[in-house]
């Protein structure tokens, strides 16, 4: 079982930055590849960014490439996401989730969720 928890979200305007984190709890985080969905209102969940387990590979949606990047620090047992040059559109709930797998792209494959986070970006 891995829990995680999300902080980090919050008000910005257009342009500006935030650092989303993602604690997960127990000792086997170093074998879970990473990822971060975001959900709009009306819209449905929709892929951002994943990191492998070991950190080698990541991957990036098309909307938030050079924009975003996802890291992991397995000391810390956390995943981040660092998110600049944000626009109104990047507002949503965001959520980490956690894989078994090398890498996943889609939200089905992934096992764990946390509860979300609110980024709201106004213009």
């Amino acid at each position: 079982q891995v829990q995680l928890v999300e902080s980090g979200g919050g008000l910005v305007q257009a342009g500006g930055s935030l650092r989303l984190s993602c604690a997960a709890s127990g000792r086997t985080f170093g074998t879970y590849s990473m990822g971060w969905f975001r959900q709009a209102p009306g819209k449905e969940r929709e892929f951002v960014a994943a990191i492998s387990w070991s950190a080698f590979n990541t991957y990036y949606a098309d909307s938030v490439k050079g924009r975003f990047t996802i890291a992991r620090d397995g000391a810390k047992n956390t995943a981040f996401l660092q998110m600049n040059s944000l626009k109104p559109e990047d507002t949503a709930v965001y959520y980490c989730a956690a894989t078994g797998k090398t890498a996943a792209l889609q939200l089905v494959e992934y096992d764990y969720w946390g509860q979300g986070t609110q980024v709201t970006v106004s213009s």
